[in-house]
Formats: structure tokens, sequence, C-alpha cells
């Protein structure tokens, strides 16, 4: 029996099926590696505007990579800022809120895969 493992991809934030918007906010989304893949983690990029933000509880830990911009993440009295080079560790269920302070774009890892 022979194993395959599989190629090196690469990916843009353009992505391969394209961004999802979310309404009329500046937030964008592409899905790059998802669970349908039978992996153990999922990642996409970010962008967010200046001024957006977006709730954050999610039933998965994420790792965030912030390539360019700035950002707070948090609950009120519990916050931490991340801007470009930065990862920053978010626990599954955080309470808070993600807001970006410029124009951001991230690279995010999720595990397990959603």
């Amino acid at each position: 029996m022979s194993t395959t493992t599989p190629p090196v991809r690469r990916f843009t934030p353009g992505g391969e099926g394209g961004p999802i918007r979310f309404g009329d906010h500046r937030i964008v989304m592409t899905p790059a590696v998802e669970a349908a893949e039978g992996g153990p983690l999922s990642t996409y990029s970010a962008f967010f505007g200046a001024g957006e933000s977006a709730d954050l509880p999610a039933p998965y830990d994420e790792v965030w990579v912030v390539i360019r911009g700035k950002i707070v993440v948090g609950e009120p009295g519990r916050t931490v800022s991340g801007e470009a080079g930065d990862h920053l560790h978010v626990p599954r269920d955080s309470p808070g809120t993600v807001e970006a302070i410029e124009d951001t774009e991230l690279v995010c890892v999720s595990v397990p895969a959603h």
C-alpha cells in the first residue's frame, strides 16, 4: 500500500474560490485550506478595513499572523494589540471582538479544521 503525500500548494489573498465579503463591511476572508480536505487545520486570509470590527467567539483555536496594519483583540479591560509581524493566539471561545485600527491583513490558522 503506497501513501501519497499531498503536494505543496501556494495560496494568495485573492484565492481560488475568491473572497467572501461580509455585508456592507470592509471585512473580507479568503479560504485556503478547508476541512473538506480532511486535514487537521484550516487557513484563510483576512482583510479588515480601518474601523471595522467583528465578534470573536469561535469553537476552535486560531493563530493570526498580522501581515500589515494594526488590530486590537479581546474584551474591555483585557485586550491585546497586534501589528505587522506579530502572531496572536486566539483560544477557542475567546470573548470580545477584533477591531482594525488601520487597514489590516492577516493570515489565520484554525485548529481543528472547519
